[in-house]
């Protein structure tokens, strides 16, 4: 066997045991990796992924209750993100292994909670299980956590987008923009893109982040490129209380941005995305012409770069 077999193996076994929440022995098998190919980029880069969760591991010594143990794990997930930004590495499989170990123990630690804190936390205890059972690829049983957590919140961003993400990975293509497009509508500023795995979703925020806009802003901006982009082209009618009041939150934005044109870089992503949905509105309703004219006149003097793109 030769030295890249024999990394090729060792990583494999590192990435069971990731799976199986054993970082101590898939730590071990990493360093036998290095000492194989002290050189290999993979082998690199999970060692410095294995040295981030064994100081979360430290750390999570100091915590006793469950609830807050697998809140812990769940924060550390997104610095995990930010930490994978900022080294060298692509590597799909060691992510892969490194997402099921962190979200295999937040479930444990959830599932352990008392009765009696289950109970307190009411609905978002299945949001907790769903997003936990989504990460660890069982779509079916997310599904149904999610579903249960939305049926409650129904205009809750966040339940929403985890749901959108569930069906996206589960194939239901149609049913995921729908409930994306909802959410990004409802409350861009509150969806994690670190618990996002759908592809159309990150193509988007990749798409947002070449265009040079700032990191805080890419959410804010993914239901407009969403548009453009034809990734959120199912949509369904509003009823006439919903049309009045994404008239009411059009001109209140409108009036915000006047009077606050310091925050252009939040209200303008969130007004163009009004205006596209005004625009839907419209067409589904068969409304005057001139309405449609009045709407698109206004995203051409907000954006007109924006406005070329929608009309092209």
């Amino acid at each position: 066997m030769d030295n890249q077999d024999r990394v090729s193996g060792l990583l494999e076994q590192g990435y069971e045991c990731l799976k199986n929440v054993d970082l101590g022995n898939a730590s071990r098998f990493f360093d036998e990796a290095l000492h194989v190919d002290f050189d290999n980029s993979e082998v690199l880069f999970d060692l410095k992924c294995s040295q981030f969760w064994s100081d979360c591991l430290e750390s999570l010594k100091k915590i006793e209750n469950p609830l807050q143990q697998g809140n812990f794990i769940i924060f550390q997930w997104k610095n995990f993100c930010v930490f994978l930004s900022r080294i060298t590495g692509d590597f799909e499989m060691a992510k892969y292994a490194y997402r099921r170990f962190a979200f295999s123990m937040a479930l444990d630690f959830f599932l352990s909670i008392s009765d009696e804190e289950k109970k307190s936390l009411g609905i978002e205890f299945d949001f907790r299980l769903g997003r936990c059972r989504k990460a660890l690829g069982d779509y079916e049983t997310a599904l149904r956590h999610l579903e249960q957590a939305t049926k409650v919140h129904k205009d809750n961003a966040v339940y929403l987008a985890e749901l959108a993400d569930c069906f996206a990975l589960s194939g239901e293509q149609n049913a995921s923009k729908i409930l994306f497009r909802e959410a990004f509508f409802l409350a861009p500023e509150k969806i994690e893109l670190e618990f996002i795995e759908s592809d159309m979703i990150q193509k988007i925020a990749a798409r947002v982040r070449e265009s040079g806009y700032m990191e805080t802003e890419i959410t804010e901006w993914i239901p407009v490129f969403g548009e453009l982009s034809g990734v959120f082209s199912v949509k369904r009618e509003l009823t006439p209380a919903e049309s009045s009041r994404l008239n009411s939150s059009m001109f209140s934005l409108e009036n915000e941005l006047r009077e606050n044109p310091s925050r252009a870089a939040t209200l303008r992503p969130r007004l163009l995305n009004r205006y596209f949905w005004v625009l839907d509105n419209c067409k589904a309703m068969n409304a005057d012409p001139s309405r449609i004219q009045k709407t698109l006149q206004k995203i051409q003097v907000l954006d007109k770069d924006i406005y070329k793109q929608y009309l092209s």
